[in-house]
């Protein structure tokens, strides 16, 4: 039974996607929803993604310190470790998790509004690919501007270590330095970029087939976010599995 719900679910998804990934009717129109996309599903975001990164790194830097740091380490290691873990898995996995709590519950939402109030309908009767229309601008906006807030988290996360080394006196700034530039590889860079690539299309795209799935009425669109939260927060952890063990 839950097998043939998924598989349901799949193939329903794949002619959705098939549907979006579609020449849109008018580029005018379709740049200026890409670029509102952009600016509603990324910029908006870019706020929380420093505030939370930020504190991640100095927590991160002063837990190493206090509860691993040892005579037997070097000083820089508290540097070290906090640069690897910004790096390989939060800036990327783990703050795309986040995300998908609020991005994916705005664009299911948003879409499942629609599907209720008869808005996706209109699109069809007046001869609009519904699905290329309103779905694909959210992928490309999304996809688009997902390693812009890589790079933020990475940054902040590294201020708020630097952060305890100024403010906290937990570890110098010279040994904090030394652990931040100590076998610096930079593929662990680009492979927090690839990787979130995947997870903002993951997003996005799941998000909008929950949205657009949409049956009855505010009720229904409720549990299609928190549906659509769910099954993304899911969907990118088995991907982070899966392309940590392929790109490493």
């Amino acid at each position: 039974m839950i097998i043939h719900k998924f598989l349901t679910h799949f193939g329903l998804y794949l002619q959705l996607m098939g549907r979006t990934f579609s020449r849109p009717e008018r580029m005018r129109m379709f740049f200026k929803q890409y670029v509102k996309e952009m600016a509603q599903l990324g910029v908006d975001s870019i706020g929380i993604v420093l505030l939370i990164s930020f504190f991640i790194g100095a927590v991160i830097c002063i837990q190493i310190k206090l509860n691993i740091q040892s005579a037997w380490m070097p000083l820089w290691v508290s540097g070290y470790v906090t640069r690897e873990i910004m790096l390989l898995e939060f800036s990327s996995s783990i703050m795309c998790l986040i995300l998908s709590g609020k991005v994916g519950s705005n664009i299911a939402s948003e879409i499942g509004t629609m599907r209720t109030t008869q808005q996706i309908d209109a699109l069809e009767i007046m001869g609009v690919n519904p699905a290329s229309f309103l779905i694909l601008p959210k992928v490309l906006g999304l996809i688009t501007i997902m390693p812009l807030l890589v790079i933020f988290s990475t940054v902040s996360g590294i201020v708020g270590a630097y952060a305890t080394a100024y403010i906290g006196h937990i570890i110098t700034a010279t040994d904090l330095t030394s652990g931040m530039q100590h076998s610096f590889t930079a593929w662990f860079f680009w492979m927090g970029v690839i990787k979130s690539l995947f997870f903002a299309f993951i997003i996005s795209s799941v998000s909008s087939y929950y949205g657009y799935s949409v049956e009855g009425g505010s009720v229904e669109v409720g549990k299609a976010s928190t549906n659509a939260v769910v099954s993304c927060s899911m969907l990118i952890l088995f991907a982070d599995l899966f392309l940590t063990q392929l790109l490493s």
